[in-house]
């Protein structure tokens, strides 16, 4: 750029930014600013159209409101159009139905899991099976029968069914439940180690989903952690001698989000129970995600059950109601019936206790764990994480066939990949699957916010600019509903 090219382009930006300019941009701005129409105003010409009648008053006013300030900014930072009253006005009403439509549309809504995550936290973690859901439907309408006895008229307990179940399954000799695991360890730790030491090796203070970390749940508590081992290796000696008069129990925490591999060791559960019970604690033992079925057989590294940590003599045992069990969200505390009878009856107990609904999801989902076969093949959870890939990828195929025929140019292909659990469980234990792998003109990223913004919202996952879906975690009905977005929106220019 020579000499005259500067001055000439100096010359423009000073024309732009002189204060003559300024001063007739504000002198625009402020006539703008005149024409906005009131909310009185709009909410006469909404009352007489079809906006006006089909969302409550309160609704539409606040939404002429956020409108009408939105155009009030616009205007204010020089990027509004030069609209009169009336322009205004359509405009405001034109974006009203959008924005209350918003507010009174189900926020907790279905959407589909295509990222193969199949214990999505952000999603809803565990998909209730459909006994749960009819039941839920069908007996929940009305009133309820909760926590009375049907014999005798008077109030029961209200976990009294989940309780009969759970011994059952697990050979505990008794049972609770309430709202989260992490709830669980620490009405368990409140229960029999308020202000008394609890020891725990040091490998196993886990940090929680949300930055919830063990020595701060047992700080709430009231109980005392007694670290003992390294990170990596613990032995019987480090707990035999952290044992001290001021001692309640012994808890250890299953690593069920996390894995320390190489130079490791841990202490096993029979140990820690023989240790606990010589020195007459409590041997509390975390599962984390739980099960209720042993997962091995499908390949995956071994992880402990319910009934094997209650077999292996704990005293106390916590897990999670859905996550590897698939109910909704809860956490299961089984054990002696006295210290069950005393976390009962411990103040916190009303405090995390569940409702009807949770109760009745847990219920049905227990039900179906009588029979194994029958659990695998009817709860969500299971079915994900066991589903042959073969059947995948039959699916991602489909899904690419469809799309192609629809439009052979597509920049859609199939990858190999793997899924995940998610929501701590089954760590470092990945699965293989097949990827429907798009390739969009756009960013991928872009490509991610318009599925998510689809009638029916769908979350694929990112991956080196690509858009990654998943079948593992797509249910029955869903396959038509993404090829058919995947279509839409690689035709829109």
């Amino acid at each position: 750029m020579d000499f005259s090219d500067s001055f000439n382009e100096l010359n423009r930006l000073w024309r732009n930014f002189s204060p003559q300019r300024t001063e007739s941009m504000k002198h625009t701005n402020q006539q703008l600013l005149r024409q906005i129409p009131s909310v009185d105003t709009v909410l006469k010409a909404c009352e007489a159209a079809a906006s006006g009648r089909r969302f409550p008053q309160k609704i539409v006013v606040q939404a002429i409101r956020d409108s009408i300030e939105q155009i009030r900014q616009r205007i204010v930072s020089g990027k509004a159009e030069k609209l009169d009253q009336e322009a205004m006005q359509h405009q405001i009403i034109a974006d009203i139905e959008q924005r209350a439509a918003a507010v009174m549309n189900p926020h907790y809504r279905r959407v589909i899991n295509a990222a193969g995550i199949v214990l999505h936290t952000g999603l809803g973690r565990a998909v209730l099976c459909s006994e749960a859901i009819e039941q839920i439907r069908d007996e929940m309408g009305g009133y309820s029968l909760l926590q009375v006895d049907l014999a005798d008229g008077k109030r029961s307990r209200r976990d009294r069914r989940i309780e009969d179940l759970l011994t059952v399954l697990t050979g505990a000799e008794a049972a609770t439940v309430v709202n989260n695991n992490a709830a669980a360890t620490s009405i368990v730790l409140n229960t029999v180690a308020k202000d008394r030491e609890v020891i725990v090796s040091r490998g196993q203070l886990v940090e929680i989903g949300g930055s919830f970390r063990l020595p701060d749940v047992m700080a709430f508590s009231g109980a005392k952690l007694v670290e003992v081992g390294t990170t990596n290796k613990t032995h019987p000696k480090d707990y035999k001698n952290a044992i001290t008069e001021n001692t309640a129990a012994i808890l250890r925490i299953h690593p069920s989000n996390y894995k320390i591999q190489g130079f490791s060791s841990e202490v096993g559960l029979e140990e820690l129970v023989e240790i606990a019970h010589s020195n007459n604690l409590v041997m509390i033992d975390d599962v984390g995600a739980g099960s209720l079925i042993d997962f091995s057989k499908f390949g995956f590294a071994p992880e402990p059950t319910l009934a094997q940590s209650i077999a292996a003599g704990a005293d106390l045992v916590t897990a999670s109601a859905d996550k590897l069990i698939g109910a909704s969200q809860g956490g299961i505390i089984l054990g002696r019936t006295d210290l069950i009878t005393a976390v009962r009856k411990n103040q916190f107990a009303r405090i995390v206790r569940v409702g009807k609904l949770t109760l009745t999801a847990l219920e049905a989902t227990l039900k179906l764990f009588l029979d194994e076969a029958t659990a695998l093949a009817r709860i969500p959870t299971i079915e994900m994480l066991i589903r042959p890939p073969e059947t995948i990828a039959k699916q991602a195929k489909r899904i690419v066939a469809k799309v192609l025929k629809a439009l052979p140019d597509a920049p859609i292909a199939i990858e190999s990949g793997f899924s995940q659990t998610g929501s701590g469980s089954l760590p470092a234990q990945n699965m293989q699957t097949t990827l429907v792998a798009i390739t969009p003109k756009t960013s991928a990223q872009s490509m991610a916010a318009q599925l998510r913004n689809y009638k029916t919202p769908i979350f694929p996952r990112i991956q080196k600019q690509k858009v990654l879906l998943d079948p593992r975690t797509l249910r029955q009905d869903e396959e038509k509903t993404i090829t058919q977005a995947i279509i839409e929106i690689l035709s829109t220019p």
